[in-house]
Formats: C-alpha cells, sequence, structure tokens
C-alpha cells in the first residue's frame, strides 16, 4: 500500500489507483465531464485537474496514478481557477437556452458553472450553427450543446460496441456526429439511449411525446389508455427524490388515473403473456429440432443490432414481439372488441424505461390495418414530466391497483426488468409446459445480478437446458461470436441491450450510479418473493384471455396478434 496525503489527510492507496479514485474515496468530490467509471481515462476534459506538490503544472486526477508521499490539493486556489476557466471558454459559445433545454436542472455543465461561482459570461466565441437531427425515431441530436467531452462515442463504441458516432473532422471545426454527417436514421444507431444518459448536457435527448399525450387526453373523442414497464415503477420515485428502489406501483397507477387516463395497465401482464408464447416456441423449437440457440426478442435495440451486425441469427430470434407490443395489439383487439370501440379512436400510451421503445412502436411490423399497436411511448422521465405538468404530488397518493383484465400479474412478470428475469421467467414456466409440475425452489441465483453474463445449466425433465443471459450489447457480440465459433453450445440465450436490463434503460433517471442499480433490482425481486402469484402460467387473466379469445400459445390468432417477424438492415459505415 501507498500513502498519499490528499488535503492535509493520510490516505492508503493501492498502486495503480488515480488520484480521483483516491481522492473520492477520501471524501472530497473532484468535479469531471469525460470520465466514464470502469472505461480507462482519457483526460480529455481537463476539469478534474489538482493541484500535487513538487509538480511541473496541475495534473488530471483521471487519469494520473498516485504516488507514494505524494501531496494533493484537490481544491487548491490554482486548481479552481483552472476550472473555471475552462468552465467559461465552454460557455463562450454554448447556446443560452437552458429554460427549454431538455437538461435543464440536470445538466452537469449548468451544475459545474453553479458550484464554480461562473456566474456571467467572460469570453464570447463564434457561435457554431448545427442543424436539429430529428431523423431518428427515438433520439435527437442537438450538436450546438456538444462540449466534445466524448462520452457518448465511448459509450456506443466501447459498450455498445455499435459505434454509430464519432468525432468528425479536426481543430476548431471537430464535432460529434454519424457515418459520413448523415442523420441517425441511416446509422447503425439501435436508438438505445446510453449515449443520452452518459451526456452531460442536453446535446442528445429522446423524441419527447409528452405533448402528444397531453393533446390525446385532452380530445373528447379519443379513448386514452396506458401501460407501464416492470421496471418504471421501481425508478419513478428518484425522479421526485425518494431513494433509489422505492416501488411507487400503486402511487403511479393512481396519478395516472388523476390525469385521465381512461385504463391504467400493468404491462408485467404482458410479460406472463410472452413467456406463455416464449416459453412454448422454445419447447416447440426443441422437440422438432427448430434453429437454436433461441434468442430473445423482448429489447428492440438488440433486436436492431441483430438486423444490423449478426443478420445470419435473425431465424434465432423469437417470434414474440415485446410485452410492450403485445399489450398494444390485445387493448387495440381483444379490449377494443368488449368494450366497442373502434381501435382507432383508442389511444395507446405506454411508460417504459428505454428509449429504443419509441422506435419500436414505429416499426411497419407493429400495425394492423395501418393502426398502430402503441401510439406514443414515454420514458420514465418523460412520465415523470407529465405527473409533474399535472400538479400531482405522487409521493403523497394513496396506492390502487391496476385495471383488469390486464392488471393482474406474476412476480416473474415483475423481474423482467432486471437482467435475468426473463430467463428466470421462462425456465420457471418452460419446466411446467416440459414436466406438469413446478420448480422445487423458484429463486434461481446463478440468473441474478448485474454481471455482463451470466450461464445456467439445468434439467428439465429429461432435457438438460443450457442457457445464457448477458446484457449491455459488447457482452452480446461477444456472445454470438463465441456461439459462431463452435464454442457455445446453447438452447436459449437472453438478452438486453442496456447494461443490468430496464432498470439501466436509456429512458431511465439520469445520474444512476451502481448502488442505485443494485437498490432497483433488490427491489423487483423483492416484489417477486412477496407475490402468491409467481409463474407466468398461473395467471388466471392470462388463462382467460386465451380461453375467451387467443385460443392457445402459438395459436392462429395469438400468431397473428403477439408474433412478428424481422429483417436485415443495411446501413452506412
Amino acid at each position: 500500500m501507498l500513502n498519499v496525503e490528499v488535503n492535509d489527510r493520510t490516505i492508503a492507496a493501492k498502486p495503480g489507483e488515480t488520484i480521483l479514485e483516491v481522492s473520492r474515496r477520501a471524501g472530497f468530490q473532484i468535479p469531471t465531464l469525460c470520465h466514464l467509471e470502469g472505461l480507462s481515462p482519457t483526460g480529455a476534459c481537463r476539469i478534474c485537474v489538482v493541484e500535487v506538490e513538487n509538480a511541473a503544472g496541475l495534473l488530471p486526477a483521471c487519469s494520473y496514478p498516485v504516488q507514494d508521499g505524494m501531496k494533493i490539493k484537490t481544491h487548491s486556489a490554482k486548481a479552481v481557477e483552472a476550472r473555471r476557466t475552462i468552465v467559461q471558454l465552454l460557455l463562450s459559445n454554448h447556446p443560452d437556452d437552458c429554460l427549454y433545454c431538455s437538461r435543464s436542472g440536470n445538466c452537469d455543465l449548468q451544475q459545474l458553472a453553479r458550484d464554480l461561482n461562473v456566474d456571467r459570461r467572460l469570453y464570447r466565441g463564434a457561435r457554431s450553427s448545427y442543424p436539429l437531427d430529428v431523423s431518428g425515431a427515438a433520439l435527437v441530436r442537438d450538436p450546438g450543446k456538444c462540449i466534445l467531452c466524448g462520452k457518448c462515442v465511448r459509450v456506443c463504441e466501447e459498450i455498445q460496441t455499435v459505434a454509430a458516432i464519432d468525432f468528425l473532422h479536426r481543430g476548431s471545426k471537430a464535432v460529434i456526429g454519424t457515418a459520413f454527417d448523415r442523420g441517425l436514421n441511416t446509422s447503425s444507431c439501435v436508438n438505445c439511449g446510453q449515449c443520452v444518459i452518459a451526456c452531460p448536457t442536453g446535446a442528445l435527448s429522446e423524441r419527447s411525446n409528452v405533448q402528444d399525450v397531453l393533446s390525446a387526453l385532452a380530445d373528447p373523442t379519443k379513448t386514452v389508455v396506458v401501460q407501464h414497464a416492470p421496471a418504471v415503477s421501481v425508478t419513478l420515485a428518484e425522479e421526485f427524490g425518494a431513494k433509489p428502489g422505492r416501488d411507487l406501483d400503486g402511487e403511479m397507477v393512481a396519478a395516472l388515473r388523476l390525469m385521465g387516463f381512461a385504463r391504467v395497465f400493468d404491462t408485467s401482464f404482458a410479460a406472463d403473456l410472452t413467456i406463455m408464447e416464449e416459453a412454448s416456441e422454445l419447447a416447440h423449437r426443441v422437440a422438432t429440432g427448430g434453429t437454436l440457440p433461441m434468442l430473445t426478442s423482448c429489447s428492440p435495440g438488440w433486436i436492431k443490432f441483430v438486423e444490423t451486425f449478426y443478420p445470419e441469427f435473425i431465424p434465432n430470434l423469437s417470434t414474440c414481439k415485446s410485452p410492450q407490443q403485445m399489450m398494444g395489439a390485445v387493448i387495440k383487439s381483444f379490449w377494443a372488441e368488449r368494450n366497442g370501440l373502434d381501435p382507432r379512436n383508442i389511444v395507446s400510451v405506454s411508460i417504459m424505461p428505454c428509449t429504443a421503445k419509441k422506435f419500436e412502436r414505429s416499426r411497419a411490423e407493429m400495425a394492423h390495418d395501418f393502426v398502430p399497436d402503441v401510439d406514443y411511448v414515454l420514458t420514465t422521465r418523460e412520465a415523470a414530466q407529465l405527473i409533474r405538468t399535472a400538479g400531482i404530488d405522487i409521493l403523497g397518493l394513496q396506492p390502487e391497483s391496476a385495471d383488469t383484465p390486464f392488471g393482474e400479474r406474476s412476480g416473474a412478470g415483475k423481474i423482467f426488468g432486471a437482467s435475468g428475469g426473463v430467463m428466470e421467467a421462462a425456465v420457471r414456466t418452460a419446466n411446467f409446459l416440459l414436466t406438469g409440475s413446478e420448480l422445487s425452489e423458484l429463486d434461481i441465483q446463478p440468473l441474478r445480478g448485474l454481471h455482463g453474463a451470466k450461464e445456467l445449466r439445468a434439467r428439465i425433465g429429461d432435457l438438460e437446458v443450457s442457457a445464457a443471459v448477458v446484457s449491455g450489447l459488447g457482452n452480446a457480440r461477444a456472445l454470438l461470436d463465441a456461439v459462431k465459433a463452435g464454442q457455445k453450445q446453447l438452447h436459449f440465450i437472453e438478452v438486453m441491450t442496456c447494461p443490468g436490463g430496464c432498470i439501466n434503460g436509456g429512458g431511465q433517471p439520469f445520474h444512476t450510479d451502481p448502488m442505485a442499480l443494485k437498490a432497483r433490482m433488490r427491489a423487483l425481486y423483492s416484489i417477486d418473493r412477496s407475490e402468491s402469484l409467481r409463474t407466468s402460467h398461473a395467471n388466471l387473466s392470462v388463462k382467460r384471455l386465451y380461453d375467451e379469445f387467443l385460443g392457445r400459445p402459438l395459436g392462429e390468432r395469438s400468431h397473428h396478434l403477439l408474433h412478428t417477424h424481422y429483417q436485415q438492415r443495411d446501413v452506412l459505415i
């Protein structure tokens, strides 16, 4: 161990640790703009500079390793003045539309200026004029607000391995953009929104549907219904200052009713429905020698990733729609029919932790007779904005239950929000479908946790099942390459686009740290443990839907409504 002095306090440090790591452990928060936990430092923004005794100049804390006997001043007058100057230079040509910016009040640059007492513009640079990129179905780029920190590029390339954006041009003309500086819609972007989470300013944001939903709610000729995803209830509270992991399921239902939604449905019901179709599809493939391994299809960013980078695996994808789209389909068929409503007069809204869901709902395959299964998608952040606009104190509401028939859900449907949850729910039901009996232990620990890759080998009846779970597209790429090389022999693979699953989706609250992710995951599994209904096949409302409308899993009507197809995509590279 090394002994390092940080602001006159002696701290023990490990060889190789950076000044930033040691200082934060000592309780001193050094600001950064370009730093990403878990990735190698770049030292690009220089906001983290500190003063070190006997050093020739200020040193970047994020990339400089500590040395034995080093004496560090994290907030000396010289270091703070350097940070102030950097922020002032960044603001010299930054837009002044903070009041209208999507990150207003949640902007790292804005917060840094406040912390450093930068209260006026000292430098005025030539304003750069860049057009907004609104070509994508889910994301919006505003290059004028970009500070070239590079975080979005690194997340896209190093974590997701999509590389849809990169630095273009040089020097003062440098910008971040897509190949050939075209729109996101022609790029390899999978709409995951991890770049939005990483961006410290409003240069990247989701395409907002808040005003569209407000307009629909104000239209007396429309019946507006809403569904909410499993992961939303354990993250929404953070938008209102509550601790991570607090479950606001009942309060959220109450708030949505107060806003005027005619029905509030739980997407976890559709997760149970998905398991019935997906587990049946897997059992059918195994029994008939179908294409294996079967790949889950719940995560739309992952689907576009396969269509773009691994089209040879399209036959491996489950044909099941995602829970969002299944719910949308049964709302505008079964529910519309039972309530005597024209599907064209139903506005179906979903609240999702995911920006890619906005892209998914716009796919041509997700409509019947030109009527989309889902009309608008709100992220968790947009849902919070909608609630604030309505002036509702959600934390003070009495909990209410979701509406039937799509309000009953199992614990298995709820854990869809965490990486491994889909697989765990599927194994619970596959065991029942193949053996006629329940698992003796429903908690499948090898599938749980925030690890990027997990594997399970289990005996279900006479079948030895080999399954894998990955989250983050970089991990998915590594697994698919291993399968192609014959290094992995698997029956079933669950993939979530975002690291950790939907609890870390691109539409979730900003500034998510690992402890918050763990709290969200724990909350989902705690809900599952507390439920009397923990398997999808035991959901009586799902059984009723099959008995009264769908017929049977993989049947003609369920195949028409709940299944789809995918195709290879060509992009500019």
